[in-house]
C-alpha cells in the first residue's frame, strides 16, 4: 500500500450563521462552500490535498446548505460537492437557469433516497410502497423520517395528504438524523418492525442490516429514488479556470466509497485530513485518472506532482 506524505489540507472551517453573508471570496481562491455533512466534508478535504499541491489555494466556509447556492449566486461561494438532487432542485433550478452556477458532474454512482425497512422485515415479504398499508399495524403507523422541512419530510407528508399508496392515516414521526437511525437500530437489535427514510451513501448502508422499498409512484424521484449529486462551480470562477473543470469532471466516487468515508470520519470520528490521506492513499489509479490531462497552476502535468507525495 502507498502512503501520502503529508500534504496541507487547508481545511480551516469558518463557522457562518445561516443567512449570514459569508466572507467575501478572493477571486485567486477556490472557495468551498460546506455543510455539516460528512460525506461532502471528506470529498472537500481530498479535493484540496489533490489541488494545493497543484498551486490552487482554497478555503473552506462551513455554511447552511441555502447560504452555500446564495454564496454562489452572491460570488461568495466557488464551489459545493453536495448538490444532491432532485432534493435540492428548489434551490437548484432558478440559479442553473439563470446561468450563475454549472454542474460539472455527478461525483457520486449509485446515490438513492427512498424509504427502508430491516432486511428481516423485507424478507418477510414487505417489500413495496404498496405492502405497507396492510401492514400498518406492524408499525403502528409511524414513518421515521430526520427532519421537518427536509425535502423527505415533505414528500411523506405530501403523500399523507393525498393518500399515496393508502398512507393517509399515517403519521411521520420528523425527529434528527441521529435520532431516527437510533431508532432504527434500537428496532432492528429486536427485530421489531421499522419503517425509515434511508439514503445512500450512508454508513447505515455498512453497518445496518437493510433493504430499500420499491416504489413504482416514484415519490422520491425516478427509479425509486435515485438521485445525483451534483458537483457545482460558479459560473464565473469556472469560465476563469477552466483547469479546475478537467479536474472536477474527473472527480467522482462510488456510494460504497463515500458511505465509507461518511462512517470513518462522521461516525468514528476518525481525523477528517487522515480520512482523505488514506482514500487517496489507497486509490492512486484512481487519483490518476481523476489528473488526466489536469496541470498545476504553472502548466505541468498534475500527476507526477501527486505521484511523487506518494511512496511505498
Amino acid at each position: 500500500m502507498t502512503h501520502l506524505k503529508p500534504l496541507a489540507s487547508g481545511i480551516a472551517l469558518a463557522t457562518t450563521a445561516l443567512f449570514v453573508s459569508v466572507a467575501q471570496a478572493d477571486d485567486q481562491t477556490l472557495d468551498f462552500g460546506v455543510p455539516a455533512w460528512p460525506g461532502i466534508t471528506v470529498k472537500t478535504a481530498i479535493a484540496e490535498q489533490l489541488l494545493n499541491p497543484l498551486g490552487y489555494q482554497t478555503s473552506i466556509q462551513a455554511i447552511g446548505l441555502q447560504v452555500i447556492y446564495q454564496g454562489i449566486e452572491s460570488g461568495d461561494i466557488d464551489a459545493f460537492l453536495g448538490a444532491w438532487l432532485p432534493a435540492q432542485r428548489e434551490m437548484f433550478n432558478p440559479r442553473k437557469e439563470s446561468g450563475v452556477l454549472v454542474d460539472v458532474a455527478n461525483n457520486v454512482d449509485g446515490a438513492q433516497m427512498t424509504l427502508a425497512v430491516p432486511e428481516y422485515l423485507y424478507e418477510s415479504g414487505i417489500q413495496s410502497f404498496a405492502d405497507l398499508d396492510e401492514n400498518r399495524d406492524q408499525f403502528d403507523g409511524k414513518i421515521y423520517g430526520f427532519g421537518a422541512g427536509s425535502a423527505a419530510s415533505e414528500i411523506l407528508h405530501n403523500a399523507i395528504d393525498n393518500d399515496t399508496w393508502g398512507l393517509g392515516d399515517w403519521q411521520v414521526v420528523d425527529t434528527s438524523e441521529v435520532a431516527m437511525l437510533s431508532a432504527a437500530r434500537d428496532a432492528i437489535s429486536r427485530e421489531e418492525p421499522i419503517i425509515w427514510v434511508g439514503w445512500t451513501p450512508h454508513w447505515m448502508n455498512l453497518e445496518l442490516p437493510m433493504r430499500y422499498l420499491e416504489d413504482s409512484k416514484d415519490l422520491f424521484g425516478e427509479n425509486n429514488g435515485e438521485s445525483d449529486v451534483l458537483t457545482l462551480l460558479r459560473s464565473g470562477y469556472a469560465d476563469a479556470h477552466p483547469n479546475v473543470v478537467t479536474f472536477f469532471e474527473q472527480f467522482t466516487f462510488s456510494a460504497e466509497e463515500q458511505s465509507w468515508m461518511i462512517q470513518a470520519f462522521g461516525q468514528e470520528e476518525q481525523d477528517l485530513d487522515d480520512v482523505a490521506e488514506q482514500w487517496i492513499n489507497n486509490h492512486p489509479e484512481r487519483i490518476e485518472a481523476m489528473l488526466a490531462d489536469v496541470t498545476t497552476t504553472d502548466g505541468a502535468p498534475a500527476w507526477p506532482v501527486i505521484e511523487a507525495r506518494l511512496s511505498d
